[in-house]
């Protein structure tokens, strides 16, 4: 299978567009065409979860031969607790489950895309001899996540840059305690907007990232978004989602690019899916979907940073598939977003009937924390309480909770007077962090990783 940009002027297959990352016009790798998986649910359905990761990617990786592919997803997840089943579904009542993602080597959803795109990455330096380098920016999940799916790559430099100050301290400490020499934190003093645009626009000079052998962990490599159609389709399958017996995902949303992986499975057959894009305080894309009008503002910190967020990266991915493939159109909408900081479609996006938004500000995520520990004595982290005040009575539903609540001790324990706690969590309480802090600006980021390389 080919893989295209999304503004038209760059092409790819599998491999290519994975070590890429961004596409060399500023766009983002989408397939050229959809399968229809639709025939195959009946097999699947009865498949562990790495097999059926592994029929799923052998759709789009067409260019990987089987074994080394099979390799990839295997030793992906076998870096989860029970590799068969990573995604824990719990059935809170006859209309509501909860999908937890957070049972990987980072306790967030991240490890589901990141463990596999390691394994990717390690497949074409034991092919080409060549060792690479990830950058990456992350509002808090990535960045660790990213780290631990590379570690044990030979000669791969990580460099994930994150706002300084405007992440949960767990999270910096899993990003600034690794003791390897081969990862730098650069805590960037702005927002992780901030952060993101420099990554794209280091990744825009060809030059410069061609030189340091640099490739994208974020959510604009498709392998990321590809790898989080499973999780969806493999709860699809289990709960027997169809046009009859419909299924909502509840997602709380920043980059959207988990909200993305789920409603692309609707444009490969599988029928029957709606979501909830449930963002925080920061509610650009909520907006969007309401009144047509895309304004990022200035990020708003909360009590769920990895979605302070206003500039969601994989939105352009929708867009391109809303302008059915027109790449002209998408082109022309990234040029006045990126000129005025906003852009307006002529009408409100007919997805009402498959995507609704809600938002919840930091009163709303104590509360639902507190509610769902009284009612269900089952606590949250703050991102998926954003998900739960979503939740409609006799609708199917399903809440996908992207973190472990030990990631946030403090705000849980405020309101519901437990302290989660999770021992890998524990041990880098007592560890050093280290990180370099700097501006956020390209050519500081720029000089920094030079000057690292350079001397390797």
């Amino acid at each position: 299978m080919q893989f295209t940009s999304t503004r038209g002027g760059d092409t790819a297959t599998f491999s290519e567009a994975v070590i890429k990352g961004l596409a060399g016009d500023g766009g983002l790798f989408v397939p050229e065409t959809m399968p229809d998986i639709s025939t195959y649910s009946a097999h699947w359905r009865r498949l562990p979860y790495t097999e059926l990761a592994y029929s799923f990617f052998s759709l789009f990786a067409g260019d990987i031969p089987d074994s080394e592919l099979r390799y990839c997803v295997e030793n992906a997840y076998n870096a989860f607790p029970n590799p068969e089943t990573p995604a824990t579904l719990i059935e809170m009542d006859d209309n509501l489950h909860v999908l937890e993602l957070f049972h990987g080597p980072t306790l967030a959803f991240k490890d589901f895309a990141l463990q596999l795109l390691g394994q990717l990455y390690g497949r074409h330096i034991r092919n080409t001899g060549h060792s690479i380098n990830i950058l990456g920016a992350t509002s808090g999940d990535t960045g660790s996540a990213a780290i631990y799916g590379m570690l044990k790559q030979p000669g791969a430099h990580s460099f994930i840059l994150y706002p300084e100050g405007r992440i949960a301290e767990l999270q910096e400490r899993q990003i600034a305690c690794t003791g390897s020499d081969f990862v730098h934190p650069f805590a960037v003093y702005g927002s992780f907007d901030d952060a993101q645009s420099i990554v794209k626009q280091i990744f825009g000079d060809i030059k410069f990232s061609s030189a340091y052998s640099l490739t994208a962990v974020n959510s604009i490599n498709i392998a990321r978004i590809l790898a989080q159609c499973v999780y969806y389709l493999d709860t699809a399958l289990k709960l027997d989602a169809s046009n009859n017996n419909p299924l909502e995902f509840i997602v709380p949303a920043g980059n959207f690019g988990n909200v993305l992986a789920g409603w692309m499975l609707n444009r490969m057959g599988i029928r029957g899916l709606r979501f909830c894009v449930a963002t925080n305080v920061n509610a650009v894309v909520s907006n969007f979907f309401r009144t047509g009008e895309y304004c990022p503002g200035k990020v708003i910190p909360s009590y769920a940073p990895s979605m302070d967020i206003q500039q969601a990266s994989n939105f352009e991915r929708w867009l391109w598939w809303h302008f059915n493939g027109d790449s002209i159109r998408v082109r022309n909408v990234m040029t006045t977003l990126r000129r005025d900081n906003k852009f307006v479609l002529n009408e409100i996006p007919e997805n009402n009937d498959i995507i609704r938004t809600t938002s919840c500000d930091d009163d709303g995520i104590k509360t639902q924390i507190e509610r769902i520990w009284c009612e269900k004595g089952y606590i949250v982290d703050p991102h998926t309480a954003c998900a739960f005040s979503a939740v409609r009575k006799n609708i199917r539903s399903v809440v996908v909770a992207t973190a472990h609540p030990a990631k946030f001790p403090e705000t849980i324990a405020s309101v519901t007077g437990q302290y989660p706690k999770h021992p890998s969590l524990d041990t880098l309480k007592h560890r050093i962090i280290i990180k370099q802090t700097m501006p956020a600006n390209v050519e500081a980021v720029k000089t920094a990783i030079a000057e690292i390389l350079n001397e390797v």
